[in-house]
């Protein structure tokens, strides 16, 4: 492999990488890989039929080219009738790792910001009942809008505050960070157990129940206390 890489010459442009802003500066960060905690809160769990005792976390991906910027107007997903909000906040990692210990973790967080990771529900539940993968249940086109990333430098690291979210205007979920399972420190340890975190890589720490179904027309507002606030419209 070339020492340089910014020198490769590459047969095809896939364009830019992936990023999202940061609060304050002209600087972007990078997005690597997406992870996603799955049942995290234990209301939401149970809207999802599960236990909400504390088994080991698990984790889904999508693709770092399925973000969405900040207060975009984005199309209803394809191959879908019933598509679904969920609210979390974002950590994005800064310094990568294997085998962090908890109490080390938030060394490796660069900062935080609001996300959504929106599901095509019903794409999911016939891969659950199959026995098959998720992924093009949550990896679709646009699936991860994002707000700009707040540095932990400024804003330290949220354990505490109101996550919620509104469908036009009206509150369909609403919860607190303290209510998570997994604390953000326990999601990085466990998740570098079972894979290298790199600079650029993202955690969605999961949802608070409410957990619903959007429609083409409608607008989406999130909020999480002291990281910031998200909006997306579908058309």
């Amino acid at each position: 492999m070339p020492d340089d890489v910014r020198n490769v010459k590459y047969v095809i442009d896939i364009g830019p990488v992936p990023s999202l802003p940061v609060a304050g500066s002209d600087a972007r960060f990078p997005v690597g890989r997406i992870y996603c905690v799955g049942r995290n809160y234990a209301e939401h769990a149970r809207e999802m039929g599960h236990d909400p005792d504390r088994e080991p976390p698990f984790f889904f991906m999508k693709p770092a080219n399925s973000i969405v910027q900040n207060g975009a107007t984005i199309s209803y997903p394809v191959k879908t009738k019933d598509v679904h909000h969920e609210i979390e906040m974002v950590v994005a990692i800064g310094k990568g790792g294997k085998d962090i210990p908890a109490e080390k973790a938030l060394e490796h967080v660069w900062g935080y910001g609001v996300g959504l990771d929106m599901t095509r529900r019903d794409v999911q539940g016939e891969a659950k009942k199959m026995g098959r993968p998720w992924e093009m249940g949550k990896a679709f086109d646009e699936s991860a809008p994002c707000t700009a990333l707040k540095p932990a430098s400024s804003i330290g690291h949220p354990a505490k505050g109101a996550i919620w979210l509104k469908v036009n205007g009206q509150v369909k979920q609403q919860g607190d960070l303290a209510q998570q399972i997994w604390s953000v420190p326990e999601q990085i340890a466990y998740l570098s157990g079972m894979i290298t975190l790199q600079p650029g890589d993202l955690i969605f720490s999961g949802t608070p129940a409410g957990v619903g179904p959007v429609k083409a027309g409608d607008k989406l507002e999130g909020h999480v206390d002291g990281v910031g606030d998200l909006t997306i419209t579908y058309k």
